[in-house]
């Protein structure tokens, strides 16, 4: 797991100044989601950054520190500042659709996995109607019109529901 370390005040990591990347290597394999990482971050009275990144299960962790020249000048936070500012609007929607899509994409996984497990419980029109809820959610999440996500993935957690009986 790569943690990139980050300097901005933008929601979009592309807005922002890298300041340095590390890897937490050793993570033991686990289902989608459930590796928890914690990452935390101290600035010392010289203004070194201390970043380190700790994989709560095996204990493993790396750290980095960041000297504080690495960073960015006034002038540099001023204006990163009055643009986070002018595009407020715009980062909140960027924020939504992305917890749009982090849903949607759990779905799809959460759905996937209960179809491999219980599909043989459900009749075949079910199992149709899912797979062309997944497929469809699958398109939608291809371009940013968050309304479609939020439709298809509505209609796949409909679709589901015979999944969610199956398995009680």
């Amino acid at each position: 797991m790569t943690v990139h370390v980050l300097q901005g005040e933008r929601e979009q990591a592309r807005y922002n100044k890298s300041l340095a990347k590390f890897d937490l290597t050793g993570i033991q394999n686990a289902p989608r989601g459930m590796p928890q990482i914690e990452v935390a971050f101290d600035i010392d009275a010289n203004g070194i950054l201390h970043v380190s990144a700790k994989d709560k299960n095996t204990g493993k962790e790396q750290k980095i520190e960041i000297k504080a020249g690495s960073g960015l000048s006034d002038a540099e936070i001023r204006r990163m500042v009055s643009d986070a500012e002018a595009h407020r609007e715009d980062d909140k929607k960027f924020h939504e659709l992305v917890g749009v899509r982090n849903k949607a994409d759990q779905l799809l996984h959460a759905t996937r996995g209960a179809l491999k497990e219980h599909g043989g419980k459900v009749p075949a029109a079910q199992i149709g109607a899912i797979e062309s809820a997944l497929k469809d959610l699958e398109d939608a999440m291809k371009g940013d019109d968050q309304a479609r996500i939020e439709a298809r993935t509505q209609a796949l957690e409909q679709a589901a529901q015979a999944l969610q009986a199956a398995a009680s």
